[in-house]
């Protein structure tokens, strides 16, 4: 297939597959996947406005967060939706060729690196763990009653208060890393991903264990409900749970690709 007019937007890579997409779904800039067979692979595309996407505007609509945002929610939709039907093998938020031979001529090139990939993911997912150690109260709530009767006093009381608020981070750190190995024994793989700062996130708490691990989808249930145990076993604590997703973190994804390099 050719695109009449636009850029094609590329998705992911999967192998051949039976089942329909969704009938009603719509991709980036409203447009629904259609899927480009070439060498045994498929990749899902659709067609998107050269006017937002061609090198420059897309350059300028990466600093527009807003756009940025409604963008990554329908890229994702297609993902989502894939992964329902089969093992996708996602590839980076904008990344358009002129048109569909540029796309061939990237399924030709990387065709060994997808064919090694989709195999070791086949039948697999992502599931994210998150974990966050409740917000520590402040001193005057954990000291005892009464003004303190003395330096000395306030000073033993300082004391007692820091090592607690010690004692308390270094309990919350070894059940993240329990957690963390327990997980990876249910797993074929894992990923740690750099903690989340709370400001930026908006989650209370500070977050311990941002993880992410590759299970069978035949495991998937055996993995929740271990999970699920685990929420009960310490207090101050609360993990997040989130998937089945595509293997992202398990994948080697494409840089962008850029207009000109559209072959």
């Amino acid at each position: 297939m050719t695109a009449q007019s636009g850029l094609r937007y590329v998705y992911a890579v999967c192998r051949p597959f039976a089942a329909a997409l969704q009938a009603q779904l719509t991709g980036v800039a409203g447009a629904p996947p259609e899927l480009l067979r070439h060498h045994g692979l498929v990749a899902v595309v659709s067609t998107v406005p050269e006017g937002d996407f061609a090198e420059e505007p897309l350059r300028g609509h990466l600093e527009d967060l807003d756009w940025l945002a409604a963008t990554a929610r329908a890229h994702q939709g297609v993902i989502d939706a894939l992964t329902t039907v089969t093992t996708p093998l996602p590839l980076r938020l904008a990344t358009v060729f002129r048109d569909d031979s540029g796309v061939r001529v990237m399924m030709e090139a990387r065709e060994a690196d997808f064919r090694h990939t989709l195999d070791r993911l086949e039948g697999r997912v992502e599931w994210g763990v998150k974990l966050y150690a409740d917000p520590l109260q402040p001193e005057r709530a954990t000291t005892p009653a009464g003004r303190p009767v003395s330096g000395r006093d306030y000073l033993r009381r300082r004391q007692a208060h820091a090592r607690k608020h010690e004692e308390k981070w270094q309990a919350a750190e070894e059940f993240a890393r329990a957690l963390h190995e327990r997980l990876s024994r249910r797993a074929e793989d894992s990923r740690l991903h750099p903690a989340q700062n709370s400001t930026l996130s908006g989650e209370p708490g500070q977050n311990l264990l941002n993880a992410a691990y590759l299970v069978r989808r035949a495991d998937s249930e055996e993995f929740v409900a271990l999970v699920d145990r685990t929420k009960d076993e310490a207090t101050g604590m609360r993990v997040e749970l989130t998937g089945p997703w595509a293997a992202y973190s398990f994948t080697e994804p494409l840089a962008p690709a850029r207009q000109g390099e559209a072959r």
